[in-house]
């Protein structure tokens, strides 16, 4: 596995290796994508593998534009008014599938719909429009644990490596897309992300937040162990305690700290780069984080910090 800077000549490789049934790993606004062709089950198959992702947890499928989803899913007015407002962007749509939809049944899970996005990163748009075919494209790490933001993350841990690691320097968001489930009379956000209720209450009216089954989940991100680090992780924490690395937000400072200015956005950008920094010290027995307001994206880094707290997954 080889990372390397983004160039036509490397959209032109990657866009042969994906065409080919192989596995690239670029960056999106997010995470880096470990990215598969999502018409060939084939390709599907080794992205699955290469994460040691449980085959009931369903994968997004990124187009390179609006009009891609029409021949994938059955879009309705909701879809076009998001659409509109939000894509390209960090915001995932679950829809009902096309009954000749092209998309490998194995995306889905087993399930009748689709969760479909269009990234806001120039190296995944050329390299969508390069294989001019959707691509899967869950976080490049293995199943469970802490996502990527860098692509230097991406060799950490796993299974089965990429063929090219595409080198775009560190995700703006950092986090994982909002998922909203259009299936429903009143849509669901089903995985909280940078775009609020709030913003997608103004573009459509009526949005719930609910829970995705996490025995039959429609959209990845629903399991309740999920994002975790390899050391125990304690939340809303005022001070360490012994043999803990302590996460700081705002005023509250420790070994590192998301944002001392108290900044959401940047605390995202850096959740998921300072864990995986302070699991990788070899100093501590456990990670400690101070309270973020559960405000705006503070409900989306809460909801990654209670994921990775929780009971890890064993099986």
């Amino acid at each position: 596995m080889s990372i390397v800077s983004p160039s036509p000549e490397i959209i032109a490789e990657a866009a042969r290796f994906l065409r080919g049934g192989d596995l690239v790993a670029f960056p999106t606004e997010t995470v880096y994508g470990l990215g598969g062709d999502a018409t060939q089950d084939s390709a599907v198959e080794k992205i699955y593998a290469a994460k040691g992702r449980p085959s009931l947890n369903p994968l997004i499928v990124h187009v390179g534009g609006r009009e891609w989803v029409a021949g994938i899913a059955e879009p309705d007015g909701r879809f076009d008014k998001l659409a509109r407002v939000f894509w390209p962007g960090p915001l995932t749509l679950v829809m009902r599938r096309r009954a000749d939809s092209p998309i490998s049944k194995i995306v889905s899970a087993g399930r009748d719909t689709v969760a479909v996005r269009m990234p806001d990163h120039p190296v995944a748009r050329d390299i969508l429009l390069a294989v001019k075919r959707p691509l899967a494209a869950p976080s490049a790490n293995t199943s469970g644990k802490v996502s990527p933001t860098r692509a230097e993350h991406v060799h950490d841990g796993l299974i089965h490596p990429p063929r090219l690691v595409i080198d775009g320097g560190a995700c703006r968001v950092g986090l994982e897309s909002t998922v909203l489930d259009l299936t429903q009379h009143i849509p669901v956000i089903l995985r909280p992300g940078s775009i609020s209720r709030e913003q997608l209450e103004a573009a459509i009216g009526e949005v719930r937040e609910g829970l995705d089954d996490a025995t039959a989940p429609k959209a990845p991100g629903a399991l309740l162990s999920h994002y975790a680090p390899g050391l125990p992780l304690r939340l809303n924490a005022a001070n360490p305690e012994p043999g803990e690395c302590f996460i700081g937000f705002g005023p509250v400072s420790g070994a590192y700290n998301l944002s001392p200015a108290g900044n959401l956005d940047e605390a995202a950008a850096n959740l998921f780069a300072l864990l995986r920094q302070a699991d990788n010290l070899n100093l501590y027995k456990a990670i400690a984080v101070a309270p973020v307001p559960q405000t705006g994206i503070g409900v989306a880094i809460n909801d990654r910090l209670r994921r990775a707290a929780a009971p890890r997954n064993t099986g």
